[in-house]
């Protein structure tokens, strides 16, 4: 599940993985085994109101808090639960289980408190596999993708009527909401490596997408990236089944690394695959390929029509495809699953269109993921033009992959550049958007400061029939309705903003 890291945090030591140093798992309370009520530090997070949606939904007592008031909050106070907004020691309860995410510090007054009295303190992760227990889990994780892969899998589960429970790290517009519980006996979940939080599943069937260097903030090497993943796919049981991408060189190798005992299953173009895609047909945001597979004995071909663009959806609707086979749904019945996917929040998510541009929004903040987005941006644009309004996350990641992102970014025609989201980490003196646009041909980028006027500049270099895509992991999400709203001021005169190439 992706971070809680929209909001940046407080001052202090932010809470490891495995959160709590002391007091073991909590004694048996409701059904997932933990102690009731559990409170939530930062339920707003999209990771933590998931969890706290599956606990709802099976009928366990939830409390929790949030530094704002959001929809997010309201529709869980809905559900039943306690929601407090602001951070104060008195939201504690007396008893009950405190669940943190990595985003929140040792500092923050409730977590002080909840450690002052010994009450059990779990990582949202922890709390999550306990609400997974007994379930047959799939775990999506990787560096890129785990949130659209899930997402899938689950879209896809429903239409053959399998009814999955599942935590998602974004909502999707199939499904209306990010979790859920149906008592179902299969459960979908994201498993979220950036904190190694993922280590602490136990899944039946796990995929991995790709796995690439990210998140040294955390694991200090892309050594210790890799050998997490392996923790992850040595984890499995060994009836046990590992979806890998055959087209990722980390997802690859750790594929042939893996115990013998364990069964694996490899996805993508390469001819090595055992579901191997060929023959792909790319109209606007719609793609047509032709899946070709011998699995359990089954050897055949299979159509399949995805309306979200990118050869990157096309290999994560094949690892859903994957994990369906495995479930034993029938091949035509999961691409026609997969053909109803219409996208999940924030991953080239339509905002709007004004004055003829076409506005979209992703969450891509790694060079690989900004890669993927603008290759689908310029299919959907076709021969139009593809300008980026692109936020930096972290300046830890800026830093190590300034080069990477400079590369990617210069698959737009325009690049605009807006200062670093810190979220977790401290201000970084020279460390800025202006460290990759500095890498990139001034023509083509500019790093602006302040928003509005890059707002502006972007409005005045999108000319009618151009897409213009909106891209980071921070509050970049928010200027896309601006930017359609500037747009349509144009288009009626009342803007100043001018139109350039």
């Amino acid at each position: 599940m992706t971070p809680d890291s929209t909001t940046p945090a407080t001052a202090g030591t932010a809470v490891p993985a495995t959160a709590d140093p002391g007091p073991s798992l909590p004694a048996p309370g409701g059904r997932s085994g933990l102690q009731e009520p559990v409170h939530f530090i930062g339920l707003g997070g999209a990771g933590m109101s998931a969890v706290a949606r599956v606990l709802l939904g099976q009928g366990m007592r939830v409390s929790g808090s949030d530094a704002a008031e959001s929809k997010g909050l309201r529709a869980l106070a809905a559900l039943g639960a306690v929601v407090h907004v602001g951070h104060e020691s008195a939201a504690v309860p007396d008893t009950g289980t405190v669940v943190v995410s990595s985003a929140i510090r040792e500092t923050n007054p409730e977590l002080a408190e909840a450690r002052r009295r010994g009450l059990p303190v779990l990582h949202r992760s922890e709390a999550l596999a306990a609400a997974m227990s007994g379930q047959r889990a799939i775990a999506v994780a990787g560096t890129h993708g785990k949130t659209t892969t899930t997402a899938m899998i689950t879209v896809l589960l429903q239409q053959a009527g399998r009814n999955p429970s599942f935590a998602i790290g974004g909502e999707v517009a199939a499904l209306g909401v990010n979790a859920e519980w149906t008592g179902g006996d299969v459960f979908v979940a994201e498993a979220d490596e950036s904190d190694g939080s993922f280590l602490n599943y136990s899944p039946s069937i796990a995929v991995v997408t790709n796995a690439e260097a990210d998140h040294l903030d955390h694991y200090g090497t892309a050594d210790a990236v890799h050998a997490a993943f392996r923790q992850f796919a040595e984890g499995l049981p060994d009836d046990g089944l590992l979806v890998a991408c055959a087209d990722d060189p980390g997802s690859a190798e750790l594929a042939s690394a893996i115990p013998s005992t364990r069964r694996v299953r490899t996805y993508g173009y390469a001819e090595t695959a055992d579901i191997r895609i060929s023959g792909t047909r790319a109209l606007g945001s719609t793609t047509n390929s032709v899946l070709s597979f011998s699995v359990d004995g089954l050897d055949a071909q299979q159509e399949l029509q995805l309306s979200v663009p990118g050869r990157h959806n096309i290999l994560n609707a094949v690892a859903a495809f994957a994990v369906a086979l495995e479930l034993g749904v029938d091949p035509a019945m999961a691409a026609t699953g997969l053909s109803l996917f219409s996208g999940a929040a924030r991953r080239f998510e339509a905002r709007g269109e004004g004055d003829g541009v076409r506005v979209f929004d992703d969450y891509a903040h790694h060079p690989t993921e900004v890669r993927a987005a603008l290759t689908a941006a310029r299919t959907v644009a076709g021969e139009h033009r593809v300008h980026v309004l692109f936020q930096p996350h972290l300046f830890s990641r800026t830093r190590e992959f300034a080069n990477g992102f400079a590369d990617a970014l210069s698959l737009a025609d325009t690049a605009t550049v807006l200062p670093v989201f810190a979220a977790r980490e401290d201000p970084v003196d020279d460390v800025g958007g202006w460290t990759i646009t500095d890498l990139m041909p001034a023509a083509e980028a500019t790093f602006i400061e302040d928003p509005s006027e890059a707002l502006r500049a972007v409005v005045g270099h999108a000319g009618r029939g151009d897409l213009v895509l909106t891209i980071g992991a921070g509050d970049v999400t928010q200027y896309g309705v601006r930017l359609v709203g500037l747009l349509r001021d144009r288009a009626a005169g009342t803007s100043s903003a001018g139109v350039s190439g």
